[in-house]
């Protein structure tokens, strides 16, 4: 059965022939019904799986989002933040290789259906700690919590204090001791991310087989490119909820809101980042239910039959010419099944090309998932930020960047029709020029925010190597204060303060957001005898750091844009070098390394790393460390983006000597040699036989988590 060069026109503007099914002579009529028989089920199956991906990159995006919002409520570091957000890719880890391996002889749907349940469970079980931890509590002055009481915040006397007041704050702060001691709530957030990430597991490579063995081989490629597109859309609302609900404050609708005397510019500001998980778990429900009512297999293209370039799966197709192996699916001895498993794992790493593709894939992840995990702190940090802003600026701008780089990378490909040479080198290219870009963000930072005895002394006197030694200075000296508190006030001189008591202040006035610190001795310059005012909240950034933002914005976008280009050429590049009838087990075995060497360490030794630039760390009611306040914005700089660029070098040289190991092997145009010693599998046949067909778009498909990667 011909494909009508109208239909093929249209999709491809050029009239590619299919071969003719010669060992079937259905009538035109039969033929007609099959084939609306069967673009009706995979187009069902195509929204179903769609809603899917739009689910699960929502749940993921969304969880980059919350990153800062999670390390607040449960003052943990961001090396373990780091931990629960490689979490997800154990979880991966744990069912991958069975779900690529043997996934594809089972009922497909269903079991997409059931992983859409665990990872809803999943996203469900992050939200519950909300419920059961208790209010959160953040360090406030008690002046300006109880207005009717006014306090000095030089507690030089503490007899001038009200008793019964300063009993009442201490008897609340051992009440949160008390009920936090022996509790670690963010357990629950690492276990409901492992869950998450078990339920996705099946849904990439189960469901695009599904499409490529039972479309029509030309509108494959629409098909797939319809599930990328509604994929990235995910990430783009996953974002914009984050930055909704990190507009709100976290115990929304359990605290009266009028009582909450810190705004969302201040760095104890947590949104309600468990509402995000509800919408979330119940998006993945309903993605989940058209999954139960399709069917295990569908009516198999005419055109499809004979083809070479099918999946793995076609292989075990039930029809009655097939050899023994009919009999051998028939049976459905998954223990025979598995005597193929260690030949074809040794011929994947008997393959050069594969292995050094694998290679530059595992560094140039690592380099970007820490790049992308910690990105919202980074600006935070960096350009003094909040979080709900971050977010919408990388949901509204860094995403579609990646999606048009995604789409421009494949553009290429069919506009040129590049073979796999080329694709390497545009593969190289892309990621070249995108690092290099990443260089000129070293000179878009901006300066440390002037804090007291962090980054600037007391009254111009040299700060001492031990930030915590010098919060102390003559001017505070004769104050009763903590260096563990983290209240920062505002000077009038520009300079913040680490608490009221630090800054000398010995009277205050108001409450909430409007409290003023009065006679304030370390406020103002050295020599002056008059003591000055503060008030609550730390100082804005310099007026040349906005400025600076705008322009990482612009070089951020370029370079998402970039390194996404490169992305579908790769892949074109790893899947024409395998065969064909190992292509999803070579998928299963790239996403495992790469979740193993990289999804899962990149967030924690980058955490790590991040930890190393903290100025100041807050401290938990029971003792301990807590969460970061403030970073170095120096340092925090040159770590978070001197070890992404170290990282995307590194894999560049493997990209390199890949180039070089293609172009040995380059035979001459009409065949080549494969990995393997065999014909057919890698090389330069032609141009318009490496032109971008639908197997070869199954590998654009699955860029781990790509669409929250940039």
């Amino acid at each position: 059965m011909e494909i009508s060069s109208k239909e093929n026109t249209h999709f491809f503007s050029n009239n590619t022939i299919l071969p003719v099914d010669r060992s079937s002579f259905k009538s035109e009529s039969s033929a007609s019904k099959e084939k609306q028989s069967c673009c009706g089920g995979i187009k069902i199956f195509l929204g179903a799986l769609s809603f899917v991906y739009f689910a699960k990159a929502l749940s993921g995006s969304y969880l980059k989002s919350t990153i800062t919002q999670i390390e607040r409520r449960f003052d943990i570091p961001s090396s373990l933040v780091g931990v629960i957000d490689g979490s997800f890719e154990i979880g991966n880890l744990l069912i991958i290789i069975l779900v690529s391996y043997f996934g594809a002889k089972l009922h497909r749907p269903r079991i997409i259906g059931a992983g859409c349940l665990i990872m809803s469970a999943g996203t469900f079980l992050i939200a519950v700690p909300q419920f059961f931890m208790g209010r959160y509590r953040y360090e406030r002055f008690p002046s300006t919590i109880n207005s009717t009481v006014s306090l000095s915040p030089c507690l030089q006397d503490k007899s001038q204090t009200p008793l019964s007041a300063l009993e009442k704050y201490q008897a609340k702060m051992n009440a949160g001791c008390e009920k936090e001691a022996g509790s670690s709530m963010w357990i629950y957030v690492l276990l409901g991310n492992l869950l998450r990430g078990i339920g996705e597991t099946p849904i990439q490579p189960l469901g695009i087989t599904y499409i490529d063995d039972y479309a029509v081989e030309e509108n494959a490629a629409l098909y797939i490119g319809c599930v990328q597109t509604v994929a990235i859309i995910g990430p783009i609302f996953g974002f914009l909820l984050g930055s909704l609900c990190a507009k709100l404050y976290v115990d929304i609708g359990f605290v009266d809101l009028d009582s909450v005397t810190i705004s969302p510019k201040d760095v104890q500001w947590v949104g309600a980042w468990w509402l995000g998980y509800l919408i979330a778990g119940v998006i993945s429900v309903l993605a989940g239910i058209p999954f139960w009512f399709l069917p295990k297999h569908l009516p198999k293209p005419d055109s499809r039959k004979d083809s070479s370039t099918s999946s793995e799966h076609s292989k075990f197709i039930i029809e009655e010419s097939k050899d023994q192996h009919s009999s051998y699916w028939q049976q459905g001895k998954l223990a025979e099944m598995a005597k193929d498993f260690l030949p074809s794992l040794k011929s994947l790493f008997g393959n050069p090309v594969y292995i050094l593709y694998l290679c530059a894939s595992i560094i140039q992840f690592n380099s970007l998932i820490g790049m992308v995990t910690y990105k919202p702190k980074y600006i935070e940090q960096q350009y003094g930020q909040t979080s709900s802003k971050t977010n919408f600026v990388i949901g509204l701008i860094n995403i579609p960047a990646v999606a048009f780089g995604i789409f421009s990378g494949g553009l290429i490909m069919k506009k040129f029709r590049i073979g796999v040479l080329g694709a390497a080198k545009l593969s190289l290219g892309s990621s070249f020029f995108g690092y290099l870009l990443l260089l000129s963000l070293f000179a878009l930072g901006c300066e440390n925010a002037d804090v007291a005895g962090l980054t600037v002394s007391y009254h111009g006197t040299k700060p001492m190597a031990d930030h915590e030694q010098a919060l102390f200075s003559e001017c505070n000296s004769g104050c009763s204060c903590s260096q563990d508190a983290w209240d920062p006030i505002c000077g009038e001189d520009g300079v913040t303060y680490v608490s009221a008591c630090l800054a000398g202040c010995r009277a205050s006035g108001g409450a909430g957001d409007s409290t003023v610190f009065f006679n304030c001795s370390c406020v103002g310059p050295f020599e002056s005898s008059q003591s000055s005012s503060a008030v609550v909240g730390p100082c804005q950034k310099g007026n040349e750091c906005p400025k600076m933002f705008l322009y990482f914005l612009v070089i951020s976008v370029i370079t998402s844009y970039t390194l996404s280009v490169g992305g579908t050429p790769g892949y074109i590049l790893l899947l024409r070098c395998i065969k064909p009838h190992l292509k999803s087990f070579a998928l299963g075995i790239y996403t495992l390394a790469i979740r193993v060497l990289a999804g899962i360490p990149a967030p924690v030794y980058f955490g790590v790393a991040i930890d190393t630039t903290c100025l100041k760390w807050g401290s938990k009611r029971c003792g301990g460390r807590g969460a970061c306040r403030l970073y170095d914005s120096s340092a925090l700089r040159y770590v978070y983006l001197g070890l992404t660029l170290v990282l995307g070098t590194v894999s560049i040289f493997f990209s390199v000597a890949l180039l070089w190991v293609l172009r040995k092997r380059s035979s001459p145009p009409d065949e080549t040699l494969s990995a393997n010693g065999e014909r057919g599998t890698c090389g330069t046949k032609s141009r318009k036989d490496h032109f971008v067909n639908s197997d070869q778009l199954i590998q654009s498909t699955y860029w781990p988590e790509k669409e929250t990667r940039l």
